[in-house]
């Protein structure tokens, strides 16, 4: 569990299958994400996220605020994904409910999910998202993420309108 001043990140619970997948059915939250998501595939991803948790002691973790226990979103690290430039990085993501944009919840959790990397020996954390997700970017600017251009790339996993993505990086201060 990462606590930061105002957000726990941990691991998931079945409390959150719900509230998770709500935000899978929100075309404002998937708009740069690819198409809303039925509740199987919401609950095959918080299993996803849970075995990678059990094998590599890190995850896109569940975002909770602290004083109500308010399920957020997610935010955190994984193994960055196979075919794309990151494979063999650390990547790290977030997504939050769209009541909960524009609160810097996403910049405080992100912020203490690479201070845990840099914490736990990891030198260099990379991140992807499509190039339209200006709110995205923005952040990973913000984070002091470097932009690589030359490892934009096209999906493969995306839909055809999804597919361009934008790079980014940080090393360990």
């Amino acid at each position: 569990m990462i606590q930061s001043e105002r957000l726990i990140l941990r691991g998931w619970e079945d409390r959150d299958r719900e509230p998770f997948h709500a935000m899978g059915q929100d075309e404002r939250v998937m708009a740069t994400l690819g198409p809303l998501l039925w509740r199987e595939e919401t609950d095959a991803l918080i299993d996803r996220f849970q075995g990678i948790l059990a094998a590599n002691g890190f995850t896109f973790w569940a975002m909770e605020r602290r004083t109500d226990g308010a399920f957020l979103g997610f935010c955190g690290l994984k193994p960055g994904a196979a075919d794309t430039p990151i494979e063999g990085e650390v990547e790290i993501g977030w997504r939050l409910a769209f009541e909960h944009w524009g609160q810097g919840y996403a910049r405080e959790a992100a912020q203490a999910s690479l201070d845990w990397a840099w914490a736990n020996g990891v030198e260099s954390v990379a991140a992807i998202t499509h190039n339209g997700n200006v709110r995205s970017w923005g952040l990973m600017e913000r984070l002091g993420m470097t932009r690589c251009p030359e490892d934009d790339f096209n999906h493969p996993l995306a839909i055809d309108r999804l597919k361009p993505h934008v790079t980014y990086r940080i090393r360990k201060p």
